[in-house]
């Protein structure tokens, strides 16, 4: 599909009717890391995710027909009123509004909670973003228009508010970004990975370390626009691409040695990016460093299949299949959770569900 066939015109909707919608959307893990984009959310690189099953975003969504001249948006995280959301909120509906028109007809209660800690490395604004498009793509059928393809729309949309939460709406390993190499690619939307993947990698589990609890000190954002003057974006772009048909070959063959080379290459790289970037930023912790010393030195020892991935914080996603589990558990919580803030992890897994 097109970004023309995403359109939808306002008098396919009855705009005149009220209600609310729920939805939950987890958030997801990228193997393959994008890092910067072009307007409107066109990212420079494909990228791989996988989707988590006990990390996720609940919301609910109450419309009314608008009172006043402008749309009035109420959020809530928590029971707490989160006043500082709501730019976001609105940013996101002005960039969506010429494909979902109704939107300035209404008032919205948004009510949202992450199953969660905020601002702990897990990606919040793709399971959020991706939750509350959920919630749209429901609304629309209450008005009175049903999408042909309702999830693809909502991946669409999504990508408007966050690019990596149109990753979310998807199961399993996902794929966002077009290229040669997946059936369908699409820089507009996510497309889930049609190749046969081999089963051990359909048991992964994924242990949030969390080293730092606190907000990053540069924005997403930020560091996407960061790419384009960087002096080593062009060859960054080049190696991301062809690690997405080295990581599809790795997972129809089984290949876990190939797996931790690559998807700990790739969050390596995504840092090194950002601490060559001007101005350069360092998000790792002396903590982060530590535990991933510990990690090495632990695969070496033991030849477990324990593997490591960042995104662009502190926090460390440890990836090792349902197999090993016995044996890296025990690890984690005798050598790893001292390197945490508060001595906590998060405990989660991949959803091929």
């Amino acid at each position: 599909m097109i970004e023309k066939d995403f359109i939808t015109p306002l008098s396919v909707f009855d705009i005149a009717l009220q209600g609310e919608v729920s939805a939950q959307s987890p958030s997801n893990i990228a193997l393959v890391k994008y890092w910067g984009k072009k307007d409107p959310q066109i990212p420079t690189n494909p990228s791989i995710s996988y989707t988590l099953t006990k990390s996720f975003t609940e919301t609910t969504l109450k419309f009314n027909p608008k009172k006043g001249e402008a749309a009035h948006i109420k959020v809530y995280l928590d029971e707490n009123k989160e006043d500082t959301f709501v730019p976001k909120i609105k940013k996101f509906f002005d960039r969506i509004a010429p494909y979902a028109p109704y939107l300035n007809h209404y008032d919205f209660e948004l009510r949202t909670h992450n199953s969660f800690p905020h601002s702990s490395g897990i990606a919040s604004s793709a399971s959020g973003m991706s939750a509350l498009s959920k919630c749209l793509i429901d609304m629309e059928e209450k008005l009175g228009y049903t999408a042909e393809m309702p999830t693809q729309r909502a991946s669409f949309l999504s990508r408007l508010g966050s690019g990596s939460a149109c990753r979310s709406v998807y199961n399993g390993l996902v794929n966002w970004g077009k290229n040669e190499y997946v059936t369908d690619s699409s820089d507009l939307y996510a497309t889930p990975l049609k190749t046969e993947i081999n089963p051990v990698f359909k048991t992964f589990h994924d242990t949030i370390l969390l080293i730092h609890e606190g907000s990053k000190t540069v924005s997403s954002t930020v560091g996407h626009n960061l790419m384009n003057n960087h002096p080593y974006a062009e060859a960054r772009f080049k190696e991301a691409y062809n690690n997405i048909a080295k990581l599809i070959n790795i997972l129809e063959f089984g290949d876990l040695e190939g797996f931790g080379q690559l998807v700990e290459h790739e969050a390596l790289s995504l840092h090194a990016m950002m601490m060559t970037s001007n101005p350069a930023f360092i998000l790792m912790k002396p903590n982060t460093v530590a535990a991933l010393e510990k990690v090495w030195t632990f695969r070496k020892e033991t030849k477990q299949p324990l593997f490591f991935t960042l995104d662009a914080g502190a926090n460390i996603h440890l990836l090792y299949p349902e197999e090993a589990e016995k044996i890296i558990k025990p690890f984690i919580a005798n050598e790893l959770l001292v390197f945490c803030q508060n001595g906590k992890a998060i405990y989660d897994q991949v959803n091929f569900d």
